[in-house]
């Protein structure tokens, strides 16, 4: 997979913006990265939830990898981007889009609930 890959699938998804930061490439929704390139386009950051991720690295240590220690904070891990197909690629950035984009949001766009069914917000 290439960076053209996964700029296909991040813009394809509601509110996603790319900026260039640092010399890497990264996909945000507002002000949360939810996926970022490294510089040399082989590895990809992407939000994912803390609690679970030494189990998939553990899963596959070939294909995933820890964040950065400066990243270990945050709800990040890695893969390598050659490891990937087309599929994996579509499912591991949209649900990492799922982590930053707000539950409506995330639900209309994968058809999980109708527009015009959506629950409103406030007084009834």
């Amino acid at each position: 997979m290439t960076t053209e890959d996964v700029r296909r699938v991040a813009m394809a998804l509601p509110r996603t913006s790319e900026h260039l930061v640092r010399d890497r490439v990264k996909f945000r929704v507002g002000r949360i990265v939810y996926v970022a390139l490294s510089r040399d386009e082989t590895l990809m950051g992407f939000a994912f939830p803390r609690e679970e991720r030494a189990a998939l690295v553990a899963s596959d240590p070939d294909r995933f990898l820890m964040p950065l220690p400066s990243d270990e904070r945050f709800n990040w891990v890695r893969v390598r981007l050659s490891a990937l197909d087309t599929a994996e690629l579509t499912e591991i950035v949209t649900d990492a889009w799922r982590m930053a984009v707000p539950k409506g949001v995330a639900a209309t766009h994968l058809g999980l609930v109708s527009p015009a069914v959506r629950p409103r917000r406030g007084r009834r």
